[in-house]
């Protein structure tokens, strides 16, 4: 079970870094579905720092996750600093499934936008499963 959860996230967190860096580079593709709108607008446009912070921060999910997850031999206690960081990421994950009840989440009251579909569809769902997998790797570190 922890090799599955490691691989996902590994693989989901690399790629949504990924993902990240095309759209700083320029890319266009997917941009649309990714950003929660209001009338019929996107309600921010993140900046080309913004997006590789952001990809920056995806690529250390994945290396906590492998670490977490994989017989790295680090010493025990820097495996515990790990685990309590794997422990807030999942929080935070889950927090974001929950959402916070107008745009983004289940909890979310706009629900007509194309953003709102995926994110009820795939974001929402993801950060549920990939909140849940760290928190099964962390706990099983602390």
């Amino acid at each position: 079970m922890d090799m599955l959860a490691t691989v996902f996230l590994v693989i989901s967190f690399m790629a949504l870094a990924l993902l990240h860096l095309y759209w700083a580079l320029g890319g266009e593709f997917g941009v649309t579905a990714a950003l929660p709108e209001a009338n019929g607008a996107p309600l921010f446009k993140p900046d080309l720092w913004a997006t590789l912070l952001i990809a920056l921060l995806l690529v250390a999910f994945a290396g906590l996750a492998g670490l977490l997850g994989l017989d790295t031999g680090i010493s025990e206690s820097h495996l515990g600093l790990a685990a309590y960081a794997g422990l807030a990421v999942g929080g935070v994950l889950l927090l974001r499934a929950i959402g916070e009840t107008r745009y983004v989440g289940f909890l979310k009251r706009v629900k007509g936008t194309r953003f709102a579909r995926y994110d009820t569809w795939l974001y929402s769902p993801f950060c549920l499963l990939a909140g849940l997998a760290f928190l099964h790797l962390a706990w099983g570190r602390v």
